[in-house]
């Protein structure tokens, strides 16, 4: 009778030493699990936080741009000037490209670019041949058909005696006549604003101009 309660007694206390190894087993399992899971929610809350945060960044900062080579914001001078500070990419593309301006003043565009010597177009223009001509220092006149008639037709004849100009419509812009060059815009309230003489003078081939020298002819036109 001894002998078979003592054992019983171990037989039993080896069942209970079992069952707490399984017991200690799945506790670890279900620490480190609830250490994963948790890692995992607080990645995706920071992960969430910083999308949401950029996302409201993006929206209360408007005109700015941080996709591929371009990044940066407008600052506007005194003159009324808006200079692009930040980077402005060079880089030759075949597809379209999403530009933080309308008209664009910089950034990646098509290897070839829109004749500029003087270059008067009756309809609107790719964005990314006329990027191009600012590139070799081109300054591109830009209007609406909000733009008076006369307007467009004085400075249509100024453009045409102006090497390194082109013009377009562009239904696109915010305000109905708008003077662009690489990395620089203005608006102006007609063709007798005195701005106009003043871009021109300080952006036709400026020191703004990437390539200074190169082709405006030879290009693309309509």
């Amino acid at each position: 009778m001894g002998s078979a309660k003592k054992s019983s007694n171990q037989a039993r206390q080896a069942r209970i030493a079992e069952m707490r190894r399984a017991e200690e087993a799945r506790e670890r399992r279900n620490r480190v699990l609830t250490i994963a899971v948790s890692a995992v929610v607080v990645a995706g809350l920071v992960v969430g936080g910083v999308f949401l945060v950029r996302s409201q960044s993006d929206d209360s900062s408007s005109g700015t741009a941080s996709d591929g080579k371009t990044s940066g914001k407008f600052v506007t001078g005194e003159d009324g000037v808006r200079t692009w500070e930040g980077n402005l990419g060079r880089n030759h593309v075949t597809e379209k490209v999403s530009y933080p301006a309308e008209p664009p003043v910089g950034g990646d565009h098509n290897q070839v670019w829109m004749n500029c010597d003087g270059d008067v177009y009756t309809k609107p223009l790719n964005n990314e041949n006329a990027v191009h001509s600012l590139e070799h220092g081109a300054v591109w006149v830009t209007y609406t058909d909000k733009a008076p008639e006369a307007d467009v037709e004085e400075l249509a004849e100024k453009v045409k005696k102006t090497p390194y100009s082109l013009m377009s419509p562009n239904d696109e812009q915010q305000d109905p006549i708008m003077l662009t060059a690489w990395g620089h815009q203005r608006t102006v309230t007609g063709a007798d604003d005195p701005n106009v003489d003043e871009f021109f003078e300080k952006f036709v081939q400026g020191e703004q101009t990437p390539e200074p020298g190169a082709a405006c002819t030879n290009g693309l036109s309509q």
